[in-house]
């Protein structure tokens, strides 16, 4: 019997631009809602404190941003095989592969959450003491990632059901967790922060208690969720833990393997890309300009709202490859990929506008201008976030190229050329002209900006081959 051509359920009746909305929106949503919780967080670690001490706040949630990024790489890599899996086995009418590959990965986040866990906070000072931050911002760095690396087996278990819900086409369940999360997470940093006693007063450790917090009571829900009878309509794909028996909770070596096949891949680029990115804040660090270091994650902040639209229409591209790619119809996943592609330049490049047409006014809704310290840490990031605008064509390449090979598991590829170029920009180059010309910000975003139009055009051409298309998971 031949494999289905086209989609299940309601998805299955709607033409491709309007797959790619459905499975777009509840993501965009979400992403809306991420967005607005961790520039709450800065907003309050801006307000928290002043002066000098503010900077150092700043500084240190910059890196605690970039250590979250190290937390999140094991658990995503694992999350992208089993998306990969369970979008092909819903593509193709597998039910029970489908639970299999959420079963299985379940398991491998919540291990490998609770190893990177501890060896993130065991490593944690000599982690912090390699990007050189002033002992103040140092400090303020441990107190906030000692708490928050907890957090790692959590989002093993959290990002394994999103990821899968996703792969079935089941968008609006995660944006209803990630509702849930981010309402409690805003709520209880404010509490933690600037609430009455005993709860207030906790500083930067609030904002770090109530992501967590957050993220454990989220993940309890989307279990509960997946744990409930699940009684599908007709032609409907669907995912339910509720019928597990005892031997499918125990390693399966076969599908594990499957997912390490797609996610290892993922990893070591993730990694590598972490190491690399280390590196550029390691200069910057090091730049003689007091302030680098928040400027540049003020102005990453600003430029992530350029992500939203971008990474909301990667994961419905990615969905619809693997599923189409499970359903032995090739064409229409070459064809969503396409769709999802116009549809993120368009958005994105139109958010590049109000970039580069008031830089330094988005700048000012971020960071208020109280004092001198506040003016030149504005001074500093508004020229990044008119190359924002340059560069945005480029980025949202980038996100629909390789969120969309992922979903059909061609995460080798995509390993290999992000490395390559990742290495010969922010690594050969930025160290050539710290030696030579010298560097400061707006030249090592400049350096950036020409890495990312590199990558966009090798992985548009190697979309347009089509030879990812052939990857087996």
């Amino acid at each position: 019997m031949s494999s289905p051509r086209s989609l299940a359920g309601k998805l299955g009746r709607l033409p491709l631009w309007r797959q790619v909305a459905a499975l777009a929106i509840w993501p965009f949503l979400e992403q809306i809602l991420g967005f607005m919780v961790s520039t709450i967080d800065l907003l309050l670690a801006t307000r928290m404190v002043e002066g000098d001490t503010r900077i150092a706040m700043v500084d240190a949630l910059g890196l605690g941003g970039y250590v979250m990024w190290l937390m999140m790489i094991v658990q995503g890599s694992t999350a992208t095989g089993v998306m990969a899996i369970v979008s092909r086995a819903a593509g193709a009418r597998q039910i029970d592969e489908a639970r299999s590959g959420l079963t299985q990965g379940l398991l491998i986040g919540l291990t490998l959450g609770i190893v990177s866990g501890i060896i993130i906070r065991s490593f944690l000072p000599h982690l912090i003491a390699a990007f050189a931050l002033s002992p103040e911002a140092a400090a303020f760095a441990h107190e906030y990632l000692a708490i928050l690396c907890w957090t790692c087996p959590i989002l093993g278990l959290l990002f394994s059901c999103t990821y899968s819900l996703r792969a079935i086409g089941d968008t609006r369940t995660p944006f209803f967790v990630m509702l849930v999360i981010n309402l409690i997470n805003a709520s209880l940093s404010w509490l933690l922060v600037f609430g009455p006693e005993p709860f207030g007063g906790l500083g930067i450790s609030g904002l770090a208690y109530g992501s967590l917090f957050a993220w454990a009571l989220g993940t309890t829900v989307i279990l509960a969720l997946l744990f409930r009878a699940n009684r599908p309509q007709e032609d409907e794909v669907t995912l339910t833990l509720r019928d597990n028996t005892r031997d499918d909770w125990k390693p399966h070596p076969t599908m594990m393997a499957r997912i390490g096949k797609v996610g290892l891949p993922h990893g070591f680029e993730m990694t590598g890309m972490w190491l690399i990115h280390a590196y550029v804040l390691n200069l910057i660090t090091r730049l003689p300009i007091e302030g680098a270091l928040g400027a540049h994650i003020i102005a990453i902040r600003i430029e992530s709202l350029s992500f939203l639209p971008g990474f909301a229409i990667g994961t419905a591209s990615a969905t619809l490859v693997g599923q189409y790619l499970g359903a032995k119809n090739p064409a229409m996943a070459m064809k969503a990929l396409r769709t999802a592609w116009i549809f993120a330049l368009v958005f994105m490049s139109s958010i590049g506008v109000f970039f580069l047409i008031a830089p330094e006014t988005i700048v000012r809704l971020i960071l208020p201008e109280t004092d001198a310290q506040a003016s030149a840490l504005i001074a500093i990031a508004s020229p990044l976030i008119f190359l924002c605008g340059i560069f945005q064509p480029a980025l949202a390449t980038n996100i629909i190229m390789k969120t969309s090979l992922r979903g059909a598991g061609a995460t080798r590829s995509i390993m290999k050329a992000s490395f390559a170029s990742l290495i010969f920009y922010r690594i050969i180059v930025m160290t050539a002209c710290a030696g030579t010309i010298g560097l400061n910000l707006t030249t090592i975003w400049i350096i950036m900006s020409l890495d990312l139009f590199t990558q966009a055009l090798y992985f548009a051409l190697l979309a347009k081959r089509g030879t990812w298309l052939e990857t087996q998971v």
